[in-house]
């Protein structure tokens, strides 16, 4: 049953936001040898926290798009009826 505060095609942005992580993880990457090849060893640690970061992001979608349609809902998946918190029943 759709509560209506949501568009009825509304789909999982999984997808994009793993490409998103793997864009972060590319210039993090990029950002931490140039910024140790410049000897600032600060900015590179930042960078490195990042990437790191963007990296644990990037294995959690992938763990999620792996766990099938709870996740990512195909358009064959129907709307899940939304939680009262027991008092709907």
């Amino acid at each position: 049953m759709r509560t209506g505060s949501e568009p009825a095609t509304a789909r999982s942005s999984l997808r994009l936001r793993l490409w998103l992580s793997l864009w972060g993880m590319l210039w993090a990457a990029f950002g931490t040898t140039v910024f140790a090849l410049l000897g600032a060893v600060g900015w590179a640690a930042a960078c490195g926290a990042l990437f790191l970061v963007t990296a644990v992001d990037a294995t959690l979608v992938i763990r999620r798009l792996r766990q099938g349609p709870h996740w990512q809902p195909g358009r064959d998946i129907p709307p899940y009826e939304p939680d009262h918190g027991g008092r709907g029943r």
